[in-house]
């Protein structure tokens, strides 16, 4: 499929897909005219992008977990990286938690003492 159509069936722009691509997260094959030519496990790889975008991973940390990806599945391979990259992002997502439940704890006795 060319780059318009993935990008249609993925709510990816083609500009953020040639990104993909740029970084090495995406190497579809070209046709003889040059054209992208994506397969459905390249659309598969997009959609697992941007589940893990959506985690608040970033694509440094995304290139990671691409090779744990199991083909034809959402779920991924239990590889020792992975388990690291995973414990180390919940520890963020924790301490960034934690910053806005103080944050919310200062607002609410600023608003109580009005």
């Amino acid at each position: 499929m060319r780059i318009g159509t993935l990008s249609k069936r993925t709510g990816v722009s083609v500009r953020m897909l040639r990104y993909y691509e740029g970084e090495g997260l995406l190497a579809p094959e070209r046709t003889a005219s040059g054209y992208r030519d994506y397969t459905p496990l390249d659309e598969e790889t997009v959609r697992r992008i941007r589940r893990l975008g959506a985690a608040g991973m970033t694509l440094p940390v995304i290139r990671v977990f691409l090779p744990c990806a199991l083909a034809g599945r959402g779920a991924f391979e239990p590889c020792d990286e992975l388990r690291q990259t995973l414990r180390r992002h919940i520890g963020e997502v924790d301490e960034r938690i934690a910053a806005l439940e103080t944050s919310r704890a200062m607002l609410e006795s600023i608003l109580a003492a009005m």
